[in-house]
């Protein structure tokens, strides 16, 4: 058991010390194209892997705003950590919401949490837009109840770490096929196989490899839904879809912040040859610094109206799915306008690899390809406010 110390807050758990030790790691992580282990270690020490177990379960008893805000703070120091860490906390942060809605198909995901197992997510396959609604990987059922996953699954973030995996497949061979089956698979089975493929311009330390199953078993006890392909309003696929979209959005924000501070240092510094004041004078660069504040404050109220509402379980209708996709698409947006605002504040330094800002420009570019894309955020948008497309 993960050793804490008494009902920590996001600011007491990832204190100063702490995220000064991450950022200083953050250069070399990317440098070396390596895995954020020191980080995750200290994280799994601190109990941050049970962040929003319940603390009677063993873990720190955090709600979604406070998972949210933690984020944000990690984020800020080591924005591939936080991405990284990510993937475990939004499996940890569906089963809370399960078990506050009195279901406890995943207490076994809060109990091994707490106890430091490390949960990652392998959903993503390659040309596969349908993501949560559809999978290209066979889940063949067994005579006991076990299943078998054939597929392949990319960007599995934690790749180097997680020993739970929880994945999905089709089943088109049960008597009431075709369904969606999603399981977890341990880390030792024999028949899962970690590409070392992870070569990237920005978020290099989450290491996210593609995952190679070949057969890979989840037990009876670990298959936890049966669904229809396609779009559902099943609690826990819901729960993936809302909880995936707000931590998302939690690491772009808290990235966003970070290189708020980063301009308004380099205004503050820097000294301008042409007039000898401060370049925190000049009225371009407080028109770049006031515009990009002005998009980081319209997203953080956002992110925790939306954590609050998910936690409450706050019936959002027609916007369920909007709210979520719509944020994430926002404050990816943002995130990347904040960033270049800050690049052209702080000037040439920010092309050099080594330049933390300059890495800030490389990480913020992944925020693309997280889903939901932009097309489906508008589309469920769009479907919230005119109805679905007749076609």
């Amino acid at each position: 058991m993960p050793t804490t110390t008494p009902n920590p807050t996001p600011e007491s758990l990832l204190d100063d010390a702490l995220l000064a030790r991450f950022r200083e790691r953050a250069a070399r992580y990317d440098r070396e194209n390596a895995f954020f282990a020191e980080d995750l270690a200290e994280l799994r020490d601190a109990g941050y892997l049970g962040a929003v177990v319940p603390a009677d379960i063993g873990g720190l008893g955090w709600d979604l705003p406070d998972l949210v805000r933690a984020q944000m703070r990690l984020a800020s120091a080591a924005p591939a950590t936080a991405l990284g860490v990510n993937m475990h906390l939004v499996w940890t942060s569906v089963a809370r919401v399960l078990h506050d809605r009195d279901d406890d198909s995943l207490a076994f995901l809060l109990r091994e949490a707490a106890d430091g197992e490390v949960f990652a997510f392998g959903i993503s396959e390659a040309g596969n837009d349908l993501m949560l609604f559809g999978s290209d990987t066979v889940a063949d059922p067994q005579p006991d109840g076990a299943i078998r996953y054939t597929g392949r699954k990319i960007f599995t973030s934690l790749s180097p770490a997680w020993t739970r995996l929880g994945v999905h497949g089709l089943d088109t061979r049960s008597d009431d096929a075709p369904k969606l089956v999603y399981g977890f698979i341990d880390r030792d089975d024999p028949d899962v196989r970690t590409l070392d493929d992870w070569d990237t311009l920005g978020m290099r330390a989450t290491q996210s490899r593609t995952t190679v199953l070949d057969g890979a078993v989840a037990a009876p006890d670990r298959i936890v839904r049966r669904l229809d392909p396609g779009p559902t309003d099943d609690a826990f696929a819901y729960a993936i879809f809302a909880c995936f979209e707000l931590l998302i959005s939690s690491v772009y924000a808290g990235l966003a912040s970070r290189a708020l501070d980063l301009a308004v240092a380099s205004a503050t510094e820097r000294v301008s040859r042409k007039t000898g004041a401060p370049r925190s004078e000049d009225p371009d660069v407080r028109r770049r610094i006031a515009e990009a504040a002005s998009r980081l404050d319209a997203i953080e109220p956002q992110l925790f109206a939306l954590a609050r509402d998910v936690a409450d379980g706050v019936d959002l209708g027609a916007s369920r799915f909007a709210r979520p996709s719509g944020l994430k698409m926002r404050a990816v947006e943002a995130a990347r306008e904040v960033v270049d605002r800050a690049v052209r504040v702080a000037g040439g330094r920010t092309f050099f690899a080594g330049d933390e800002l300059g890495r800030l420009q490389r990480d913020v570019i992944a925020g693309a390809f997280h889903p939901s894309s932009d097309d489906a955020a508008l589309g469920a948008i769009a479907t919230a406010r005119l109805g679905p497309p007749r076609d």
